[in-house]
This record gives structure tokens, C-alpha cells and sequence, in this order.
């Protein structure tokens, strides 16, 4: 005798769309695979600042352990994409003014100081720039990804930095880079100019190959002070002070 059959559940019940729909895996289940896929899903803007990151939810839509996504979230955590508080669990890093500013100021320090140092910066760390130049051209050409064109994007700033050729400050400039990737990513998507990025910043190069660097680290800061103004218009967030 076949077993009886419950009645059908009521459709005004069903569950509410999860924000972690989009999120998969192909066929891997590494802590590593799972960071990258959830920085992909936050640099494309399919999980928006202070959506909450549950760990249940997240090993169900991508078909892992929870184990896997606790330490995923660390990595998160730790990169400050997302932030842990006690007794509410980890959710994805909201910015506010105040700081979008003071990374922005010292970001301006670093890579300023960096451009200053071009015609001492040995020929590798010069060449880091212009191919990170490169690099950011051709996915711009290629129409990338949010992500995509985010990365690109960092890393000249990033080659800025390195003209120093100081170890510990190109740390510091990741650090600094990570806390607005969110933020960077979400003016990325809603601008959709990387032809106009990538002509802003092959103006700088020329620049700095052209003996000009004194102009050049005026437009960078003057290129940084925009980046702060778009990113704040982006994430709806007033002025700072």
C-alpha cells in the first residue's frame, strides 16, 4: 500500500528568494574556490553591503561544508570585504564616510609618494607600471567583468606604490585597497567608463615617461579626490565632515 501523501504546501508559504542564488561551483569544494567565488559575486554587486552572510545558507547554495565557509568567511573577514560582529555573525562590509576619506588620504600619501620617486624607481618597478597599464587596457577591451576591471584598476595604483620600492608600504597599499574594493567596484558598475579610466591614467604614464612628474602627481591627486566623490555618490553616503 503505497504511503499517504501529505497535503500540497501552501504556495503562500514558500520561502523567500535566497541572495545567494547566483553563487556556484563547478567542481570544487577548497576554502580557496569558495573565497573566489564569493569576491566575484561582491564585486559584481549580487551581494550588496551589509547583506548578512550565513554560513547555513551559504554551504546549501554552494554545496559545501559549513566548515569550508566558516573559513572562507575568514579569509573575508581578514581582507576587509566582509566583518564579523559578536552575536550577529558576519555580514558584508559597509562603508561609511569618514572612512572612504581617510583610506582615500592615505592612499594619496603612498602612491604620491611613489610617482614622486619615478626617475629613481629602479627599471622592473617602472616597467610594473606600464604593464599594469596594459593589463587594465586590454580587459577594459575586452568588456570585463566588475571584478575584472576592479583588479586591473587597483593594480596600477598598486605599481604606483611600488615605485618606492618599499616592501612594507605596498603591504600597506593592499590593506588600504581592500577596505574600498566594495565601494571601487560598485562605481566601476554603475559608471561603466573603464575607456575613459584607462585614458585617464595612460595621461599619467605619459607624464611620467615625458619627465613631467610633478604635473603627474598633482593629476593623481586630483584623480583620487574624484575617486572619493564618485565613491561616495555610488554608495549614497554623505560627505565627510
Amino acid at each position: 500500500m503505497a504511503p499517504r501523501r501529505g497535503p500540497d504546501p501552501d504556495p503562500s508559504h514558500e520561502p523567500a528568494p535566497s541572495p545567494f542564488g547566483t553563487l556556484s561551483l563547478e567542481h570544487s569544494s577548497t576554502v580557496d574556490r569558495v573565497v573566489d567565488e564569493l569576491r566575484r559575486a561582491l564585486f559584481d554587486g549580487e551581494l550588496e553591503p551589509g547583506t548578512p552572510l550565513r554560513e547555513v545558507a551559504l554551504a546549501d547554495a554552494m554545496g559545501v561544508s559549513r566548515s569550508t565557509i566558516r573559513e572562507a568567511l575568514a579569509v573575508l573577514v581578514a581582507e576587509g570585504l566582509a566583518t564579523r560582529e559578536p552575536n550577529r555573525g558576519v555580514h558584508v562590509t559597509a562603508l561609511d564616510p569618514g572612512s572612504v576619506h581617510d583610506v582615500i588620504v592615505a592612499r594619496s600619501v603612498l602612491e604620491v609618494a611613489g610617482v614622486r620617486r619615478w626617475e629613481l624607481a629602479d627599471e622592473d618597478a617602472r616597467e610594473a607600471v606600464r604593464r599594469a597599464l596594459a593589463d587594465f587596457t586590454a580587459v577594459a577591451s575586452a568588456d570585463g567583468t566588475p571584478a575584472e576591471l576592479n583588479s586591473a584598476h587597483l593594480a596600477i595604483h598598486r605599481a604606483f606604490v611600488g615605485l618606492t620600492g618599499s616592501p612594507r608600504l605596498l603591504a600597506l597599499a593592499d590593506a588600504l585597497s581592500d577596505e574600498v574594493r566594495l565601494g571601487l567596484a560598485k562605481v566601476d558598475r554603475i559608471r561603466r567608463n573603464a575607456g575613459e579610466q584607462v585614458a585617464s591614467h595612460r595621461g599619467l604614464l605619459d607624464l611620467l615617461e615625458s619627465g613631467d612628474v610633478e604635473r603627474a602627481a598633482r593629476e593623481l591627486e586630483q584623480h583620487l579626490e574624484h575617486a572619493e566623490d564618485s565613491m561616495l555618490t555610488a554608495l549614497h553616503l554623505p560627505a565627510d565632515g
